[in-house]
């Protein structure tokens, strides 16, 4: 039997983005709009992603690197407060291995004429297999890339 583990850990990202709360909301809340900038690497294929945008609603992702094992985000939503905070948690797999569960929380702010987001996850990483350096770095491309999606 392989040795269990737990990693509990907690970060805190903040951006700038030269667009009004409103639109930056709508990249989380409209599937075609968050396809344009959600997990979508360079070099990976999405194979699956579904989206229902409401409290107590659930999204999938899957895909990864072409002829890799496959990623996959299992996502609950919880709190949406429109154009301001969203509260979800999600569990992300390596195959059919879970490699960590985390709650992420949204929050936008009016900042000039754009949006200061305030993005903040609290995960436990499982068995060795994730850590709180390499979840920032993945969370921090996201959000390069979403900040490319609403230029």
């Amino acid at each position: 039997m392989s040795a269990r583990s737990t990693q509990h850990d907690t970060f805190t990202i903040e951006r700038r983005y030269p667009a009004a709360p409103e639109r930056v909301f709508r990249a989380f809340a409209d599937r075609d709009t968050k396809a344009r900038w959600f997990g979508c690497e360079e070099g990976w294929d999405v194979a699956e992603h579904t989206l229902d945008f409401r409290v107590g609603g659930r999204e999938v992702w899957r895909g990864g690197p072409r002829g890799a094992t496959q990623h996959r985000n299992d996502t609950v939503y919880h709190d949406i407060v429109p154009n301001e905070r969203i509260v979800w948690s999600y569990t992300m797999r390596l195959g059919e291995k879970p490699i960590s569960v985390s709650l992420s929380t949204v929050e936008l702010r009016p900042e000039g004429s754009g949006t200061r987001l305030l993005f903040t996850e609290q995960g436990v990483y499982l068995d060795g297999h994730d850590g709180t350096a390499e979840r920032q770095h993945g969370t921090e491309e996201l959000l390069k890339n979403l900040e490319r999606a609403l230029r």
